[in-house]
């Protein structure tokens, strides 16, 4: 009699924990894989994002879509992660002429507000991006260390989580 109690006692615990326990599973996948916290330190993205806003990073999306021209990415640089702007992509040239960009000799209109940007001229390689912070003026970006590779970017990030004020998409 008392064997059967302690059995219907351990399946009882099991049934009650064994949802919480899965939950705390897909969290921590979720966590590893797929989204996790980011702040932006520093203003190199100032008008867009500010210092010490906190968004979540996409680390899933590029698996399975490309990159796309005015993503926000965060890059590895380093010892340092960096949020940026997708500027240049892949085996094309990128001018700035008077304050406006240029892919490949075309205008491209920026839906977006940015410092001004000096002119400049670059051409990509086969796997490589220019990136820069909206905050033209004050931004340690690819004018700085050049296009990066891929397999520097973490994933992209569009959504501010705190403060609550700034809470939103942002791309």
């Amino acid at each position: 009699m008392m064997e059967n109690v302690h059995g219907k006692i351990e399946k009882n615990y099991l049934k009650e924990f064994l949802p919480y326990f899965i939950i705390i599973l897909v969290v921590v996948f979720i966590k590893l894989f797929v989204v996790s916290p980011i702040r932006v330190n520093g203003a190199s993205m100032n008008p867009t994002l500010n210092d010490k806003d906190i968004m979540l990073l996409d680390e899933i999306s590029y698996r399975f879509s490309d990159i796309q021209r005015f993503d926000i990415v965060v890059v590895k640089e380093e010892d340092e992660y960096l949020i940026k702007r997708v500027i240049g992509l892949p085996g094309e040239v990128v001018e700035y002429k008077n304050d406006k960009l240029y892919i490949d000799g075309k205008y491209v209109k920026e839906d977006f507000k940015h410092k001004e940007t000096f002119d400049f001229s670059t051409t990509l390689g086969k796997d490589e991006y220019f990136i820069m912070g909206d905050n033209r003026t004050n931004s340690t970006d690819s004018r700085v260390f050049g296009p990066i590779s891929r397999d520097k970017i973490m994933g992209k990030t569009s959504l501010t989580i705190l403060p609550i004020s700034r809470f939103g998409n942002k791309d």
